[in-house]
């Protein structure tokens, strides 16, 4: 339509107004949504609309209208050639974007809805451009009569911190089913940590690599939860009745630190009852800056959703965090919320199948961005 009408225009109008260049507009419009089959088939007609309006005015073999035509042809010729160029990297960016997805799923095993007598929800987003994993890790596995969960951040953030991560959930997968407490756990942990840092630390960074950690364990008998914190953040304690309160933890050093005696963990045990729900988070939370610099008020904001089922309330997380920072996140985040179900018998049931080995999403697992 804009070819016919660009036509039109140029034949009604007096010979002094030339108005056939503008037929470039044509492809160059189409390239923005479609490929470049469509997009050369419309720079034909563009020309074929040119040569009309020469030979129209019967001044298709004068000097200015053939360079006319030779000038849209090239110009044409350019756009498809850059179609063809967008369209590629289009392909290649997929391409890395379902590399990346998978990678997460082998790394971040998606947690179950449902294991033991908890109801869980995750939520990761990476602050690299394009990347679904980065620095902050958590996993979860299911022991005899409880649920053991961390959650952690290597120093660092992006995808130079992965190698870190990987290692350390690795460690916490095998080790959470071999120690019979969480200070002989985060003993395990820091011996694996220290053991891949010796190898592989460059000289450069000696002493500055570490892994901060939150080790959690929920027996399904007794409404307690047992925390040991490695240097990692509290978590926050969202009550039935809609309160937030914040856990005051006795941390250990980070992982990394070279404590491997189970007596440098304390244990701290919290009252954790019924639809009360744990919120675990990293720095990039309480980091996150808005335009003027202010940081997250995660306490204000999540007292807000404090009766939210786990699911609803990352969600509600999600949209203010990326609000607050505009989209620009400076560091990693990632937030697990658990809460304790009403009926601990069928959920038990139903988490030690997921905590079989396969890989399930639930609704709450993260996507960055996504």
């Amino acid at each position: 339509m804009l070819i016919v009408l660009i036509t039109v225009a140029d034949t009604v109008t007096p010979a002094e107004i030339v108005l056939g260049p503008l037929l470039v507009i044509a492809p160059a419009l189409t390239a923005w949504f479609e490929g470049p089959w469509t997009t050369g088939g419309i720079g034909v007609l563009a020309v074929a609309a040119q040569t009309s309006i020469g030979w129209r005015s019967g001044l298709l073999t004068s000097r200015g209208v053939i360079v006319q035509i030779v000038a849209l042809s090239v110009l044409v010729t350019l756009i498809v050639v850059m179609c063809v160029v967008r369209d590629r990297r289009t392909r290649q960016l997929t391409q890395v974007r379902s590399v990346a997805e998978a990678a997460q799923r082998v790394l971040l095993w998606p947690l179950p809805n449902y294991l033991g007598s908890l109801r869980l929800a995750c939520l990761y987003l990476a602050a690299e451009d394009e990347a679904e994993i980065g620095g902050d890790l958590y996993a979860t596995a299911r022991t005899e009569g409880a649920v053991r969960l961390m959650i952690g951040d290597v120093r660092g953030k992006g995808l130079s911190a992965i190698g870190e991560a990987a290692l350390v959930l690795g460690a916490f997968r095998e080790a959470a089913h071999q120690h019979a407490g969480l200070p002989e756990l985060a003993g395990a942990l820091e011996g694996s940590v220290a053991r891949y840092l010796a190898d592989f630390e460059p000289l450069d960074e000696a002493g500055e690599r570490f892994v901060t950690a939150l080790l959690l364990e929920i027996p399904d008998d007794d409404h307690v939860v047992r925390l040991t914190s490695c240097g990692h953040l509290a978590p926050l304690l969202l009550g039935a009745d809609g309160t937030v309160t914040g856990l005051d933890l006795h941390p250990a050093p980070p992982l990394g630190i070279g404590l491997t005696d189970a007596e440098d963990h304390p244990v701290d045990v919290v009252p954790f009852a019924s639809e009360d729900t744990l919120l675990l988070y990293t720095d990039g939370v309480i980091e996150a800056r808005d335009r003027s610099g202010a940081f997250y008020p995660i306490t204000d904001r999540v007292a807000r959703w404090a009766g939210s089922d786990p699911e609803a309330l990352l969600q509600h997380l999600r949209r203010d965090l990326i609000t607050h920072t505009g989209g620009r996140l400076g560091d990693d985040i990632a937030l697990i919320a658990v809460r304790r179900a009403t009926d601990p018998c069928s959920r038990h049931r139903l988490g030690h199948a997921f905590a079989s080995g396969g890989l399930r999403r639930g609704s709450g697992s993260a996507r960055p961005p996504g």
